[in-house]
């Protein structure tokens, strides 16, 4: 068995939970946010056994897109004036996917 944690953006939230409900994977959300770009997420803790894995991941890959936005660049010293922002192309959306292997696991 695998624990799979995917930190995906809130745009692709909905649609990632529909699919893997439509697919009979049965996954946690949590909010989260991001540390960078301060911007919202929702990490899923999906545990399955070994042979969906990879179905698994490829619902993710699918479903979660990497885009472009911009952003204003963040001010981190009291001096900079505020004219001095401007704003940055960055890529967000995607998903941040770890698998991990589960020693035991219990539903009571």
């Amino acid at each position: 068995m695998k624990m799979i944690m995917a930190v995906v953006q809130d745009k692709d939230s909905a649609l990632l939970s529909d699919e893997l409900v439509e697919a009979n994977v049965r996954a946690t959300k949590l909010s989260s946010s991001g540390g960078f770009l301060r911007s919202g997420n929702t990490t899923f803790m999906i545990g399955v056994e070994d042979e969906r894995v990879e179905e698994v991941l490829n619902i993710i890959k699918i479903n979660c897109e990497s885009r472009e936005q911009y952003m204003t660049t963040p001010v981190n010293d009291l001096a900079m004036s505020s004219s001095m922002q401007y704003p940055i192309q960055v890529h967000v959306g995607g998903a941040t996917v770890f698998v991990l292997p589960v020693e035991s696991f219990h539903r009571f």
